[in-house]
């Protein structure tokens, strides 16, 4: 009986798209599933490795292998990794379109190499799980006959819109330069939405782009994957999930986290942490706000000048986020003259820290957030309500959900006047100590407790969690 169990164990390869933002949400993944009984191979690029390895303290040795605790710790985790095509001292983001094409054109064929020599190597590997936004799974997983899953680290609304541009198309608001306007109310399981409020990639003007290119393809592969997962909670996106459901066997396992929420034993950080845990201990109950636009967005340094001049009339506490390319890549005096000196010991700003550990200390009552699916995750989890400040992307359509369908969060501007100091202050003080905050503080701790009980025993993340084993499993055996 063992033994036979050891021959069905599954084994998946997983393949998150190489930012940040994905890597954290596949290595929690990662960890799940060795949890629960499958192997797994984790496969990062030597890019995004060599990145991790240098922002850890020392640049400790062992974090050749990311893996090396969780392996000690009895699951089985296997770590490799993959050129980009790339030279690992080339700027990604500075030469964004060159490194989409790359993607398109490149990278693929060093994933279908890397696979090839593992299924050769591995007998046992049945399952290949990559990132939704990777535009080759379905042809690699058919090559060397996997069970291919494709997992989607952002809001199943968003997973909806991308799925459907035939009907954004066929309906006038996207593919042409002069768009509808009007409300889209014909997506299959969600509600009417504006234009301004789908993705950024959506409403820009070049249909040609590296960028949309990789959109259009990988939501043509996606439709063809045996299972789709997603990091979101059954019933918070019950109708977006249902619709997505009838079309292809879909499972919402959000919110997925590691076991002890404010720390991973996998490094996944790209830069260095801060601790700030000393300075929010000498800090009031809920008096400290929270500032960060994650770890890749940028944002103008007008912008900047006005939140950081909204703060200082805000009087609050905070602790603020900003990395060194948070404007360019060449600007780093970017705050206001005087802005250290007027702040003193009330704010602490840092160039990254553990964001999880921040918002689930007692001294945090508030978060300026760029609205990245991460970020609303963790401070849904932490009951953290949230100023809404999207840039790009999908954070246009987060702070939708965040905003308009859940009240858990405030708009720090209207998104079509520019940012203003007298606005981020007002806001700021509705959140941190008006009546408006103590709203959305219900509100929040409701959506809290329905993200614990997704996660509880008989809760839905893991009913479907489970579901999808078995369902993977099935598939396994029908392939072979």
């Amino acid at each position: 009986m063992e033994e036979d169990n050891q021959c069905t164990k599954p084994h998946a390869i997983l393949v998150p798209l190489p930012l940040q933002g994905h890597v954290i949400p596949f290595t929690n993944l990662a960890m799940k599933l060795a949890s629960n009984g499958f192997t797994i191979t984790f496969v990062n690029t030597q890019y995004i490795h060599h990145q991790i390895t240098k922002s850890q303290p020392n640049n400790k040795t062992e974090q050749d292998d990311i893996f090396v605790a969780a392996r000690k710790s009895g699951l089985d985790i296997r770590y490799k990794t993959v050129s980009d095509g790339f030279p690992l001292a080339f700027n990604r983001f500075q030469n964004l379109d060159q490194c989409l094409e790359g993607h398109l054109h490149v990278y693929p064929a060093h994933v279908d190499e890397l696979v090839g020599d593992l299924v050769q190597s591995d007998p046992s590997i049945t399952c290949f799980i990559a990132d939704t936004f990777h535009t080759w799974p379905e042809t690699i997983a058919n090559k060397y006959n996997l069970v291919n899953v494709s997992f989607w680290t952002e809001p199943a609304l968003v997973l909806s819109i991308y799925y459907h541009l035939d009907l954004l198309r066929q309906n006038g608001h996207f593919g042409f330069h002069d768009k509808r306007e009007d409300i889209i109310d014909y997506i299959p399981g969600v509600q009417a939405i504006e234009p301004k409020d789908l993705m950024s990639h959506l409403q820009a003007t070049d249909l040609l782009s590296p960028m949309l290119r990789i959109i259009y393809k990988a939501f043509h592969e996606v439709k063809r994957a045996d299972f789709i997962l997603i990091n979101t909670v059954q019933e918070l996106e019950s109708e977006t999930l249902s619709a997505l459901h009838e079309k292809q066997p879909t499972y919402a396992i959000g919110p997925v986290f590691p076991s002890k929420t404010t720390k991973s034993i996998v490094a996944t950080n790209l830069m260095s942490e801060f601790d700030c845990t000393q300075w929010l201990n000498a800090k009031p109950h809920g008096s400290v706000l929270f500032i960060s636009f994650g770890s890749y967005a940028q944002v103008t340094t007008k912008d900047i000048e006005e939140i950081a001049h909204g703060l200082l009339l805000s009087k609050v506490s905070f602790i603020w986020v900003l990395r060194p390319d948070t404007t360019s890549y060449e600007e780093t005096n970017i705050l206001p003259v005087g802005f250290d000196d007027e702040i003193k010991d009330r704010g602490m700003i840092v160039p990254w820290c553990s964001q999880i550990k921040v918002l689930s200390h007692p001294a945090v009552g508030g978060f300026l957030t760029h609205c990245g699916w991460n970020s609303i995750l963790e401070s849904m989890w932490c009951g953290v309500p949230m100023l809404c400040f999207a840039l790009w992307t999908d954070q246009i359509t987060n702070r939708k959900l965040v905003v308009d369908d859940w009240g858990i969060g405030l708009n720090i501007c209207d998104g079509v006047k520019p940012i203003t100091r007298v606005e981020v202050e007002e806001k700021i003080n509705h959140v941190m100590s008006g009546k408006l905050g103590h709203g959305l503080q219900k509100e929040i701790r409701n959506v809290r407790q329905t993200m614990e009980d997704a996660l509880a025993l008989n809760g839905s993340s893991q009913k479907n969690f489970f579901q999808f084993i078995s369902d993977v499993k099935t598939k396994v055996q029908t392939r072979n």
